[in-house]
């Protein structure tokens, strides 16, 4: 499912927390999932509003100790030692990464050494930790994001007074794109611009999606000028006229003449889990003549800061260049089917003729030929033969 995050009136940590309930993430769930973190109790109040004429989702955390502050080290040890999925925990843990190195930039100080006040707190842990729950059990695979409206005037926060936007939510809001309002109150704050940082593939316009549901969170102060809400819109990408997919990518670049070739299949293996779509390496010639490799990579703009910083750690390289790059693609889904192996995932693939084709994946068949001592190729093109005869194919 692809969603279109509509930032009219900003965007929060229970904004986001009440609009995924309002698309439809069950209540009761979702309390027994965040009952799994080793917290103090805990109950979340999620209460029907009106803003404006628009019924929408308002939620609370009702908590026994509001507070306790906590350091980026325990939290981070804290998500990974809870007992849910791996996907959850990841999502947790790279809005709190961006809230800790955000804040750490600030005060000068190291990340682990980060300790967060409001945003430490129980309810900001369950606000971060239940939108990642939310995401994967309503099978949420694409964030969008529209441009990010700013806020004026001040905040009181634990160090005192401080402008709007807070230090520590434009520092988090770099490289995005923003704008200014008349609006004399925080639209964004620290815990949402994170959330929406970590999440957004690309900031603007809606895309062309077939919509099929709509949620709404709603904020704790009434706008005058505008309903305090953030809107969810949930649906499919629409094809385009020439019957292909369109998005946008981030493209990072950097050419390397003296780094050892040894390195260059581990640096690969930790930008793939790192989130990479794909990784080239492209032989060249540099300066003085000299033979290099240009290492591009293709992400989403959620993990581009991460795979950069990969980037420059993992290799000798000086600087990363990025941009963006528009795509074409062909439709597909991921489906699960039973062949004479067992059930495989494959690729549906649709052609611009309206052909079908099945793909399955590389991994899968390698393991299928090793462990039955069959030529590759023959695992793949009985998967893929068996795949386009099945006529119920199982999701």
């Amino acid at each position: 499912m692809q969603v279109y995050f509509d930032c009219f009136s900003g965007i929060s940590g229970d904004m986001t927390l009440g609009a995924l309930i309002d698309l439809g993430t069950p209540v009761d769930w979702l309390q027994n999932e965040l009952s799994r973190l080793p917290l103090n109790g805990f109950h979340l109040k999620v209460t029907p509003v009106v803003r404006n004429g628009i019924q929408a989702t308002f939620v609370t955390v009702e908590i026994e100790d509001s507070g306790r502050s906590r350091d980026y080290k325990k939290i981070k040890s804290l998500l990974e030692d809870c007992p849910l999925s791996e996907t959850v925990k990841t999502k947790s843990l790279n809005i709190f990464e961006r809230l800790a190195r955000a804040e750490a930039g600030i005060h000068g100080c190291s990340p682990d050494e980060v300790h967060f006040h409001e945003v430490g707190g129980v309810d900001a842990i369950v606000d971060i930790v239940g939108t990642a729950l939310c995401l994967e059990k309503l099978g949420i695979n694409q964030v969008i994001s529209s441009r990010i409206p700013l806020g004026s005037g001040f905040v009181d926060c634990q160090h005192g007074k401080l402008p709007v936007p807070a230090p520590a939510t434009i520092e988090i809001l770099k490289d995005v794109t923003v704008y200014g309002t008349d609006v004399a109150c925080e639209l964004i704050t620290p815990t949402g611009a994170a959330i929406i940082t970590s999440l957004a593939e690309s900031f603007g316009p809606l895309p062309p999606m077939l919509v099929k549901k709509t949620g709404y969170g709603a904020g704790q102060r009434e706008l005058a000028d505008r309903p305090n809400l953030l809107r969810i819109i949930a649906g499919t990408p629409a094809d385009s006229t020439d019957g292909l997919q369109t998005d946008e990518i981030i493209i990072l670049e950097t050419c390397i003449d003296d780094m050892n070739p040894e390195l260059f299949g581990y640096i690969m293996e930790r930008l793939f889990s790192d989130g990479a779509l794909d990784v080239y390496w492209i032989p060249l010639h540099m300066k003085k003549n000299r033979p290099g490799t240009m290492i591009q990579v293709l992400c989403e703009e959620a993990g581009k800061d991460r795979l950069v910083q990969r980037l420059l750690t993992e290799t000798t390289s000086l600087g990363v260049r990025y941009y963006k790059a528009a795509r074409k693609l062909l439709a597909r889904e991921q489906l699960t089917i039973r062949t004479s192996f067992g059930e495989i995932q494959v690729k549906r693939v649709k052609d611009p003729d309206g052909g079908e084709r099945w793909v399955p994946e590389y991994d899968v068949c390698r393991e299928i030929a090793l462990k039955r001592n069959l030529p590759l190729r023959v695992v793949y093109e009985t998967i893929a033969k068996e795949a386009a005869e099945s006529e119920m194919p199982k999701r």
